[in-house]
């Protein structure tokens, strides 16, 4: 399932006139994203959108640091728990389906929040972007081509019908990608590149702070994880297939404590060994690269508003920046 660009234009003209703005709340993990967002729908009245790809996973509640019922605090909460740990994720189909609830949430008169750290999610619900379709009989079609010829013939054809994704692609998954959305519409993949363009009127407030006391934060959040049971709980999904899932296999801490699991049953390679703490080691270190990578996709976009994590008053600074917003957003008048 894809997002043509048509189905854009339809989902900003089906926006009510007047609607509240869409919100998001953007920054690395463990920045308390979900605390603020929590807070302004307390405040504005608004029902939260969960952006964060790995809390799309049925079970998947330690490892990724889900949100609680109760630390829900009765507001209402979108698009968690969607996706069993067999199935992949898929950014296109998620932009169908959070742009359909941010329409039902402002039809009710409240603040769409989309809150979470996966980037490309977040500008999937909030921006003109328009997905390619897929074809996996062309996809396997390549990727055995791939097997048989190597990268370099691949790349070579590339080249001739899109220098500028060959010039960009940096591993073969993304080298087969590129020429699967040549093959199945014609266009080169660099012409579905993103331009910074909200599909609607829409803010995004960032929070950002102290690397080494963010450091500290994730640290310490990855041995509370350990001791409140990501062993058992990778356990647990393993027996529903997470090992064969393709995305949620790769999440961070569960790759890790997979690995553990396969030590402590004697699975590991003949000599070698990995203890508890190798995994909470691994895991913290995964998380510190992961937050890096995403407070540089955020820093990237001019667009965002920028809150320190550790300022008590940053929910009344973001309300302040909502209100300034609507003040001077001219679809508001609409």
């Amino acid at each position: 399932m894809t997002s043509s660009a048509d189905g854009t234009a339809e989902l900003a003209h089906a926006t009510v006139a007047g609607a509240l703005p869409v919100i998001a709340i953007v920054g690395p993990t463990g920045s308390g994203k979900s605390d603020l967002a929590i807070d302004l729908a307390l405040t504005l009245g608004g029902e939260c959108i969960n952006a964060d790809s790995m809390q799309f996973y049925r079970g998947m509640d330690i490892g990724t640091a889900k949100i609680t019922a109760e630390e829900m605090r009765e507001v209402p909460h979108h698009m968690l728990d969607i996706l069993d740990v067999t199935e992949e994720a898929s950014v296109a189909v998620f932009q169908q389906q959070v742009r359909q609830r941010i329409a039902e949430i402002q039809g009710r008169g409240r603040y769409p929040i989309v809150v979470g750290g996966s980037g490309l999610y977040v500008r999937a619900a909030l921006d003109v972007l328009e997905f390619p379709d897929t074809d996996p009989a062309v996809r396997a079609a390549l990727e055995d081509e791939l097997k048989a010829k190597g990268p370099g013939v691949l790349h070579a054809r590339l080249l001739q019908v899109d220098p500028e994704s060959a010039a960009r692609v940096k591993d073969d998954r993304r080298l087969v990608r590129a020429l699967e959305v040549y093959q199945v519409t014609g266009r080169p993949f660099s012409s579905f590149m993103p331009t910074r363009q909200y599909v609607q009127p829409s803010l995004q407030i960032g929070l950002n702070g102290d690397r080494a006391q963010l450091h500290e934060r994730l640290h310490e959040r990855v041995v509370l994880m350990e001791k409140a049971g990501l062993l058992a709980e990778v356990e647990t999904l393993e027996a529903r297939g997470l090992r064969q899932g393709k995305t949620a296999s790769r999440a961070i801490g569960y790759r890790e404590f997979l690995r553990l699991l396969d030590a402590e049953r004697g699975q590991l390679p003949q000599g070698e060994k990995y203890t508890v703490e190798e995994a909470i080691d691994d895991t913290v270190t995964a998380t510190r690269q992961f937050a890096r990578r995403q407070i540089t996709w955020f820093s990237a976009d001019p667009r965002v508003t920028w809150l320190d994590w550790s300022d008590a008053e940053k929910a009344d600074r973001a309300i302040e920046a909502i209100r300034q917003f609507e003040a001077t957003s001219p679809a508001q008048s609409n």
